[in-house]
């Protein structure tokens, strides 16, 4: 549960919980439980925060529950006050006695008497306590003695007033012992993918490949598991239908346990453990000596072990005989289910079976068809090994690889192919194999050897697969577009132009080019990228996978709509699989922060940081915090959002990853703007093209170009900014809307006189404003200001007003404060209502109200947003103060006057200037 230096894993807010309750006992109760499943960690969280390092002050005595000493009286209460016995005698003579007696340790003869020895052991606590605060620490609580837990009892309920806290650890599923009971529970789960992965990879013998996903899988976040599976040495990783091995002492403990189990119930735990869905005729009768061991759990005839581990000893306990004996009674019970039985009669056999392999590599292609790519590419390996020709191996092994590549495992995909090239010398296949290979290394830190490798292969390949040939090259674009060097680009699109003349014409629509030509360069031949694109998007047939496909043309071609649309229509959350690749699981995130969705941006980042965890290596992990940092510092949480940027900056070399790069650029630079900082703004937006003016990313350095105009433009360094914006204007104006809007912006900040203003109309009336609302926002709000200091306020209102409007939808706060000030600063108001306070609310707060305010219960609005009614009526409790509402029935007034806010603004003292108006006005927002 800890990494190198003791520091814990993905348990920050428990062991907040724990500290906030050792330094402050008495705010919550002077007891506290914590309870969890064996080896989920309680105790290792316990220790990091009450080990008694030197300076806490805190003195803790210590007491840890055993089977083999339950029937012992105060057995536990011994451990527990032995470090401080010695102090008894200030104690009065009877209660002295009393407490010493109950350990045998007095001469007196007589039982104790309960009452004065539970005095006595308070009176202890307390004198010990005046010293400094005792902690009592009960570990196993649930083992303890009788005696002890009656005494323990006694002193939690009066413990008011003193300096003496009490913590009991209790194993999930047993009783609270009597001291625990109404009294704060601190319950921990299994660790996330995120904190179950770092633990994982801080093993000293750090699991790769599918044995690392398995690992992850079994072990169901539980820390011990993880560490244990880590721990054994499989050899050979395991098959699906074959739990993980243990270590020979972990398996040598449980199999004790199960040696006294009638043979029958040993039989039918074997065959649990080697596939739950195969016991449906066991009876009853023959599980509960396993229930009553405490190593089973059956609810609703449903067999499910009571830890991991369990599943591993079962299974690895019994002789290889009798496991393939399991797994053919498995096979023959799962007929009905084809691929399970597929894998099982492929553990049951002893060697190569061609008809087990043909049945192996059905499953796969069943199994991949329905987007299990690593269940298809293990099936596959499955049945290369089950294969006895040798080039017939060598083509399930390349199949497998072809599935493997996306998955992020690469030292598998190279296992793959290695093996590949040791059985065989056919150039196709070995192309085949090298393609898969580049296309697994792409997104990893080795992605300088994979772009030699990956044009090489297309060379080779253009004869006898010109469509693999081609996806050699689109592998190789996305590295390029990833890297984002211009001179790399060039070089790939001549190396394309040469293949696609020697491969000739191609089926239309050809997504790998229309790939290839988009990411090298969206901006040449603009307008026939998109007609291919639209071409593509029209397709009836387009699965999922082309339809994630194409919303990525889509938005390198800046067409968030369509791009928006097609990711719409792939369904699901943002949480579940995607079908692109975990190194483009960003993309849909992006497309949503330019659309104004960033609930559903971050929870995109979030989606794709838990898939880059499961990776190998995990390089994909760079963009996630980049995409989060873009919208903490748009929402004006500059704190969170510098964090998230730096280590995105962290992951990441620049001349690795130029993309993520600059966008973790753009982030510090939109934080500095809204913290006021316009210098630290302007080197960050400057840091996003060359010393000699060029892009650092040739595509999406672009996007910065309005925001280093305006920082520029307030700090006095126009001359500089001018220099980019004329070097970049012959690349950009032919380009997307939202790049000459992002060019006409640029202009009008930097200009001088009425020339400005040609250019803020200019920006404005490129197409598409819809699709990116904040940046259009951004140049109402400008051209406002520019206007309303050349007094034309009549003129500048309603682009003000309506720049407030978007801000204070989006959340953009420091940017609606900027407009709030021009607005006064133009003779209009604000009146107080519920739009102001809506900005206050968290994203999640906004969506809850706006459905209250329709009406529905907190039970509907649960089911829609997949939360708990408690934790529905939680956020509507913490709204209301914020709304300055009182009851539920005043949240439609909130919401409708935040829709149509009819007297939002009025004109005040406007002063005579050019345009300022002479009458009251009122503008819509």
């Amino acid at each position: 549960m800890t990494l190198s230096g003791g520091a814990l894993v993905g348990r920050a807010s428990e062991a907040a919980r724990i500290r906030q309750f050792v330094r402050n006992p008495g705010e919550d109760g002077h007891v506290l439980v914590v309870t969890g499943s064996p080896g989920i960690g309680k105790s290792a969280l316990v220790d990091s925060e009450v080990g008694e390092p030197a300076g806490t002050g805190v003195r803790v005595l210590r007491a840890e529950g055993s089977e083999t000493e339950r029937e012992l009286a105060f057995a536990g209460l011994h451990q527990l006050l032995r470090p401080v016995l010695a102090q008894a005698p200030v104690l009065p003579r009877r209660q002295s006695d009393a407490l010493l007696g109950a350990f045998g340790m007095s001469d007196t003869p007589d039982e104790p008497d309960q009452l004065i020895l539970r005095i006595a052991v308070l009176g202890l606590l307390a004198h010990v306590a005046r010293s400094r605060p005792v902690l009592i620490v009960v570990d196993d609580a649930q083992w303890l003695d009788q005696d002890t837990v009656d005494v323990l009892a006694f002193v939690a309920r009066r413990l008011e007033g003193e300096r003496i806290a009490l913590l009991g650890l209790v194993r999930a599923g047993a009783p609270l012992p009597a001291f625990a009971r109404s009294c704060p529970v601190l319950d921990l789960g299994p660790l996330d993918a995120d904190a179950a992965g770092r633990l994982l990879d801080a093993q000293p013998r750090r699991p790769t490949g599918p044995l690392r996903a398995r690992i992850l899988q079994e072990a169901e976040g539980n820390p011990l598991a993880l560490i244990e599976f880590a721990r054994s040495d499989p050899g050979q990783a395991p098959w699906p239908v074959e739990p993980l091995p243990l270590a020979d002492r972990l398996e040598q403990r449980f199999a004790a346990r199960l040696a006294g189990l009638p043979g029958a119930t040993r039989q039918a735990l074997l065959l649990a453990a080697t596939d739950p869905g195969a016991v449906s005729g066991v009876p009853p009768q023959v599980w509960r000596p396993a229930e009553q061991a405490g190593l089973i759990e059956v609810r609703d005839a449903v067999v499910r072990f009571c830890h991991p581990l369990i599943r591993s000893a079962v299974y690895h306990a019994a002789p290889p005989t009798q496991r393939r004996a399991a797994h053919r009674r498995c096979a023959a019970a799962l007929r009905e289910a084809p691929d399970r039985r597929a894998w099982h009669l492929a553990a049951a056999g002893t060697g190569p079976d061609e008809s087990v392999a043909r049945e192996m590599e059905r499953t796969a292609r069943q199994t991949g068809r329905r987007g299990g790519l690593v269940s298809a590419a293990l099936a596959l390996q499955r049945a290369a090994e089950l294969t006895p020709d040798r080039r017939e191996r060598a083509r399930r092994l390349t199949l497998a690889a072809r599935l493997a590549a996306p998955t992020g495992q690469t030292a598998w995909v190279e296992e793959l192919t290695d093996r590949v090239r040791t059985l065989c010398d056919d150039p196709v296949l070995l192309a085949h194999a090298a393609l898969c290979r580049g296309q697994a290394l792409a997104l990893t830190p080795r992605r300088a050897a994979a772009y030699p490798l990956l044009t090489r292969t297309a060379r080779d390949l253009a004869p006898h697969d010109p469509g693999d040939a081609l996806q050699a090259l689109a592998t190789a674009a996305l590295i390029c577009y990833y890297g984002g060097d211009a001179g790399q680009r060039d070089e790939l699109r001549r190396d394309f132009f040469r293949l696609a003349a020697a491969i000739g014409p191609r089926p239309e629509p050809d997504l790998a080019s229309l790939w290839i030509l988009t990411a090298t360069d969206p901006s040449a031949d603009h307008a026939a990228l998109l007609a291919g694109v639209r071409g593509l998007a029209a397709l009836d047939t387009a699965g999922p996978e082309l339809a994630a496909a194409t919303a990525t043309l889509a938005w390198l071609l800046d067409e968030n709509a369509l791009a928006l649309g097609l990711f719409d229509t792939v369904g699901g959350s943002p949480a579940a699989p995607s079908p692109l690749p975990d190194g483009l699981r960003c993309v849909e995130g992006w497309v949503c922060l330019e659309y104004g969705r960033w609930a559903r941006a971050r929870a995109v980042a979030a989606a794709s940081a838990r898939a880059a965890a499961q990776s190998d290596p995990p390089y994909t992990a760079a963009a996630p915090p980049a995409l989060d940092a873009a919208v903490l510092a748009l929402r004006g949480e500059t704190g969170p959002a510098r964090a998230a940027a730096r280590q995105a900056l962290d992951l990441v070399a620049a001349r690795e990853n130029r993309f993520v790069t600059v966008r973790a650029r753009w982030a510090l630079g939109m934080a500095a703007w809204a913290d006021g900082d316009h210098e630290d703004a302007y080197d960050q937006f400057r840091a996003m093209f060359t010393a000699d003016g060029d892009e650092v990313h040739y595509h999406v350095s672009r996007y910065g170009l309005g925001d280093l105009a305006a920082a520029a433009a307030r700090i006095g360094r126009r001359e500089s900014a001018r220099r980019i914006v004329a070097r970049l204007a012959e690349r950009t104006a032919g380009s997307s809307p939202r790049q000459r809007a992002q060019l006409a912006r640029a202009r009008a900040l930097l200009a001088d006189g009425e020339e400005a203003g040609q250019h803020f109309r200019a920006a404005l009336d490129e197409p598409g404003a819809q699709e990116r609302p904040f940046s259009h926002a951004q140049v109402q709000l400008e051209y406002g200001e520019w206007l309303r200091r050349r007094l034309r306020s009549g003129r500048a209102r309603p682009l003000l007003a309506g720049a407030l409007e978007t801000f204070v939808r989006l959340g953009a706060e420091p940017w609606a404060a900027r407009a709030r000030a021009e607005l006064r600063a133009a003779g209009i108001r604000q009146n107080t209502g519920g739009r102001d306070r809506l900005p206050a609310l968290t994203p999640q707060q906004r969506q809850i109200v706006s459905l209250a305010a329709r009406g529905l219960t907190n039970r509907e609005i649960g089911e829609r947003l997949q939360l708990s009614p408690r934790t529905v009526g939680s956020h509507l409790y913490r709204s209301f103060p914020k709304l300055g509402v009182t009851a539920r029935s005043q949240l439609r007034d909130v919401i409708d006057g935040r829709r149509t806010a009819p007297g939002l603004f009025a004109l005040v003292d406007a002063g005579a200037g050019e345009d300022s108006g002479d009458r009251p006005q009122q503008h819509p927002a």
